[in-house]
């Protein structure tokens, strides 16, 4: 088994807790709780760590993705301790360790100063969160693998007021959208940028 992701949330901030609990289709996470991402390949793998997961503490299971290629979960609790045993006895069961996982990669991080209200309308179509509005400054990062994505959007939103627009943890790439002043955007974008860059893992 290959161990792709594996990311701990420590505290779900206000935003991105209400736009993860919105996107869910199991028990819904709320802002304050912790949570872990875990992503595998080959897919069917996740329902062994699930099961592990599950089994060794009182966790919620908020999402299972089984693609053609990956299988991610997320696990959270309102207690960050429990959520990191649970996560820490399954990879303990498998034999791996938090430095198996693949190094995330910053693939793109996009800045669009004074943006246009056409655009602007086009993006909050598909959009799940708080709206983009013409004037303001949007950031779109990718992210590989495409979970730690979800780290990059809370640690985006502890740093500067800004809105998250939308963010997409699953398939080759993750990506992020959020809006607001052109200072906040970059404060908020170096946050994110350098939670993701300081993550160990193996390259290949």
């Amino acid at each position: 088994m290959q161990l792709r992701t594996y990311l701990l949330i420590d505290q779900m901030q206000p935003q991105y807790g209400a736009l993860t609990g919105k996107t869910m289709q199991g028990e819904i996470p709320v802002e304050g709780m912790a949570e872990i991402y875990i992503e595998t390949a080959p897919a069917s793998d996740i329902y062994r760590v699930m099961d592990i997961a599950l089994k060794t503490m009182d966790v919620r299971a908020g999402a299972l993705a089984v693609e053609r290629e990956y299988g991610s979960l997320e696990i959270h609790s309102r207690h960050q301790e429990v959520v990191k045993v649970a996560g820490q006895q399954a990879l303990e069961v498998l034999g791996l360790t938090e430095n198996d996982r693949l190094k995330p990669e910053i693939l793109s991080s996009l800045l669009i100063s004074n943006v246009d209200p056409f655009q602007a309308q086009l993006i909050n179509k598909t959009a799940f969160g708080g709206l983009l509005l013409a004037g303001q400054t949007l950031c779109v990062l990718e992210v590989m693998p495409a979970a730690y994505i979800v780290l990059a959007a809370n640690e985006a939103e502890k740093a500067a007021n800004i809105t998250l627009v939308n963010y997409t943890p699953r398939g080759r790439s993750g990506r992020l959208y959020f809006s607001g002043s052109d200072a906040e955007v970059r404060q908020a974008r170096d946050a994110a940028i350098k939670a993701i860059e300081a993550l160990p893992g193996r390259t290949k």
